[in-house]
């Protein structure tokens, strides 16, 4: 399971470091459970990988905080060998309109947007955490999908012309969204379990001291 977590200037800090943590204990997890080793595997033993990434090369985005956080590379394209199963969006200052730095700049620039685009065309799961949904409408990949986002843009989602769902995290197939800020974890956690199993998902909970939320809305 390759995730790419695509960074840009004033994204929300948790929208994107809480999955980060929540794939990277699973995919250590996954490597110790298949090895049998309860010390951990190595990196190239893991089950995939986990990376920061953005559009253009750079070597660190500021989050809307003021976090500063290193990338590991340039999103690739979506139809070569190096391209993600997920690829994660988080959100950031949409409702507070930051013209400098934020999802709602990066709406209004059009690169992200842009992307998202080409990555739902290719057939990339792509999932959203909480207005990181608002880019994905922008690109218009949730025109009458199932999807949420947080709840100050939920009636902006809706006229975009996205089916909304009052739900903590929506799985529409391809395309997975997650309304407020923590959601992300959740949405994390549900992937981790459909991918390596329950067991995974609690102990990278436990660890994390999170106490996981069940509003999954999906498609069964």
């Amino acid at each position: 399971m390759h995730i790419d977590i695509l960074l840009y200037d004033g994204f929300d800090e948790l929208d994107g470091i809480g999955p980060y943590e929540v794939f990277d204990y699973a995919l250590g997890y996954a490597a110790e459970a298949a090895s049998g080793d309860a010390d951990g595997a190595t990196a190239a033993e893991r089950p995939g990988r986990v990376r920061y990434v953005t559009l253009d090369e750079r070597e660190w985005v500021t989050a809307s905080h003021g976090t500063r956080v290193g990338v590991d590379g340039v999103l690739p394209d979506p139809d070569g060998g190096d391209a993600p199963d997920l690829l994660v969006v988080p959100g950031g200052g949409w409702s507070a309109r930051n013209e400098d730095a934020s999802a709602w700049a990066e709406a209004q620039k059009g690169d992200v947007p842009r992307a998202l685009d080409e990555y739902h065309a290719a057939g990339v799961r792509t999932a959203a955490v909480c207005t990181g949904a608002m880019l994905l409408a922008e690109a218009g990949v949730t025109d009458g999908r199932r999807a949420v986002t947080h709840a100050s843009a939920v009636d902006e989602l809706r006229e975009s012309g996205a089916a909304v769902v009052d739900a903590r995290v929506v799985d529409d197939g391809d395309l997975l969204t997650a309304g407020g800020v923590t959601s992300g974890i959740d949405l994390a956690l549900y992937l981790v379990e459909r991918e390596f199993g329950e067991a995974i998902a609690d102990r990278v909970a436990t660890v994390m001291e999170y106490e996981r939320r069940y509003e999954i809305a999906d498609t069964e």
